[in-house]
């Protein structure tokens, strides 16, 4: 099998010839291709460039194409820097008053800039990887998380307690932002689509707060991807135990979660359903721990696992951009010979 038809097998639940390996490392591809964070995100060569070279270094089986967290938000007018060795960061918001919502016109994404570039990139990439390697297209943030850098994730936080209708018409503009990248990036015949609502997790927020604000606006998305043709993976950060129950409810195929929440529930909720990609340490192990702790937990994962073929290796967040080469190294060595 080469790496495209392994990811599809797994996302049918049918057994591939080996664990498919995805990373989510856009840092440190960017770092090892010699690329400081401004030129990867600004040329979609040195976007496309870092990712291949990763691919065809450590023997992945495909891209997780990943710009930043601030691409949509950047896109709609949210103040946003841009620092030479780092990703872009929202660092204000883009409404200072939550009923100023009823006043934003509506933006057609299309034309920013950022998002054209990440649009060319993830066409360079297309082109290399065919249908021999697969190709994930993030979509950034989710309405919900996305909304958090509208208000600030404070004030949002604030916002959904005090003014749930408002809050609700900030989704639904959101909603709309987030849709139209996804027909964007569909148009360039990625393989898998996803966003990431990690300020939508229970460390952030009451799993009655996910149902009631993010959860609804996960399934739509997931229905426009589906609607699209294309399977769609949803990433939260933290410990999620307390939503596993829930997440599924929004239709999704795959979700990316990380070392924070219990392997074992994981398993025992999604093994005959959802495609797990995770959920290794990216910093604790990764990039800090030695090859002999890469190799521990990633044995974990694939002996829980033995017993589904609905996984795929990944760190279960963005790897830092220091991680060592013989760690990754280790991470393949040992999925490939499991």
């Amino acid at each position: 099998m080469n790496g495209y038809k392994r990811l599809q097998a797994v996302l049918k639940g049918e057994w591939p010839d080996k664990r498919p390996i995805i990373l989510h490392n856009f840092m440190m591809a960017a770092k090892e291709a010699g690329y400081t964070m401004k030129q990867y995100r600004e040329d979609p060569a040195a976007t496309a460039d870092s990712h291949i070279l990763a691919l065809e270094k450590y023997d992945l089986d495909g891209i997780l194409l990943d710009i930043d967290t601030a691409l949509l938000a950047s896109a709609i007018g949210v103040p946003t820097d841009y620092p030479e060795d780092s990703p872009a960061r929202c660092h204000q918001p883009l409404i200072n008053d939550l009923e100023e919502i009823n006043e934003l016109e509506p933006i057609d994404i299309s034309k920013s800039e950022r998002i054209q570039k990440t649009l060319e990139a993830a066409r360079i990439l297309k082109k290399y990887c065919g249908n021999e390697l697969f190709l994930r297209g993030n979509l950034d943030q989710a309405p919900f998380s996305l909304a958090s850098m509208v208000r600030a994730p404070a004030t949002w936080m604030i916002d959904i307690v005090m003014d749930p209708a408002n809050s609700c018409n900030l989704l639904d503009y959101c909603l709309d932002i987030c849709q139209q990248f996804m027909r964007l990036m569909a148009a360039e015949n990625v393989h898998m689509l996803s966003n990431g609502d990690s300020p939508a997790g229970p460390e952030m927020v009451s799993p009655d707060m996910f149902r009631t604000f993010a959860l609804p606006y996960e399934k739509k998305l997931v229905e426009l991807s589906h609607e699209l043709g294309l399977p769609y993976m949803n990433h939260i950060c933290g410990n999620t135990e307390l939503i596993l129950e829930d997440m599924p409810k929004s239709g999704l195929d795959a979700i990316e979660l990380d070392y924070k929440t219990d392997i074992h529930k994981i398993h025992d909720y999604y093994k005959d359903s959802i495609v797990l990609s995770g959920t290794i340490d990216p910093s604790g192990v990764l990039a800090y721990g030695s090859p002999k702790d890469v190799e521990e937990k990633a044995l974990e994962l694939l002996e829980l696992y033995e017993d589904s073929p609905r996984f795929i290796m990944n760190a279960g967040c963005a790897m830092p951009p220091e991680t060592p080469e013989e760690n990754i190294y280790k991470l393949v060595e040992v999925t490939r010979n499991y």
